[in-house]
């Protein structure tokens, strides 16, 4: 059987998320003290402890990103199976990357712990956001975004995640005062997200450099599967390539159902690992099924499938 394997990005974060797995892996106990360890921030605490850090970027994204790449190895593990390609939402394309084989998780850990302090430094003395949009089209959307722009609105669309649910990122203001616009032009709803950086779009331009010189460091010219990029949502399997696209993603928008319908006669169902986020915005794009590993229970389930 083939599958797909897809990782979730930032906003997937809740308190006691991996826990079923520190309790009940060796693995996974290793790969968290670990991680602990290189960066010195205890993940046991972060991860099942309440705590208001797991909200902030930097802390956050390593957060996903070890829970997610501890789900890939469990599974890899007890089936011996790569998949036929690689696919994370936003900051899901480290995980996807480092599950691949071209990023040691440990130093994964490390370098979206970066990307994240990069991010909100980019957005500091800035009041940047985010807004959800459900019920418009790409199309209307990008005319409004557009026109709004010509209007010196610094807003962009940033995320593609299905028809109907366009994220757009930018000043707050600016996206507050387009409300009644979206809606006008048929938007079911226009909100504000709880987020202080404004990801995938221009205002991160400043955090590309440094972002750049961690990804020349730590990325190696070693896939497994090849990757889709959510700047292009077509395939690379190069350093090189990974490089370029990975920094060009900080200020470009995911295209996630774009990537999904490219790859979707590749494969029998798609997994995503440490969330299910993505599975239920698969349901709006696909008729292939989803699976989701988030505990040892979901994971035994998927095993079971392929063995």
């Amino acid at each position: 059987m083939k599958y797909i394997a897809i990782f979730p990005g930032q906003g997937s974060q809740k308190i006691g998320m991996g826990r079923d797995f520190f309790d009940n892996s060796q693995t996974a106990k290793d790969i968290i003290e670990k991680a602990s360890k290189r960066l010195n921030i205890d993940f046991e605490e972060l991860l099942f402890t309440k705590n208001e850090k797991l909200e902030l970027t930097q802390f956050a994204q390593p957060a996903i990103l070890l829970v997610s790449v501890i789900a890939y190895k469990l599974f890899a593990k007890e089936v011996g199976l790569k998949p036929e390609v690689f696919l994370g939402h936003s900051l899901g394309e480290f995980s996807a990357i480092s599950s691949s084989g071209a990023l040691d998780y440990l130093d994964a850990v490390e370098l979206v712990y970066n990307r994240g302090k990069f991010m909100a430094q980019a957005c500091e003395g800035k009041d940047a956001g985010m807004m959800v949009l459900l019920g418009l089209s790409d199309e209307k959307t990008k005319e409004i975004v557009k026109a709004a722009q010509k209007n010196s609105k610094q807003i962009w669309a940033a995320n593609f995640n299905c028809d109907g649910q366009i994220v757009i990122a930018g000043d707050k203001k600016d996206l507050a005062s387009m409300e009644k616009k979206f809606k006008d032009a048929g938007a079911k709803r226009a909100m504000l997200l709880n987020m202080s950086v404004a990801s995938h779009c221009p205002i991160l331009q400043s955090a590309q450099g440094e972002l750049g010189v961690y990804l020349q460091n730590f990325i190696k010219d070693d896939f497994d599967a090849p990757i889709v990029s959510n700047v292009t949502a077509r395939y690379y399997e190069t350093k090189k390539d990974a490089i370029e696209l990975l920094n060009a993603q900080l200020v470009s928008p995911v295209l996630y159902k774009q990537s999904i319908r490219y790859i979707e006669d590749k494969t029998d169902k798609f997994i995503e690992f440490g969330g299910s986020v993505l599975k239920g915005i698969n349901k709006k794009i696909t008729q292939k099924e989803t699976m989701s590993i988030t505990d040892m229970d979901s994971l035994q389930k998927a095993v079971s499938e392929f063995k």
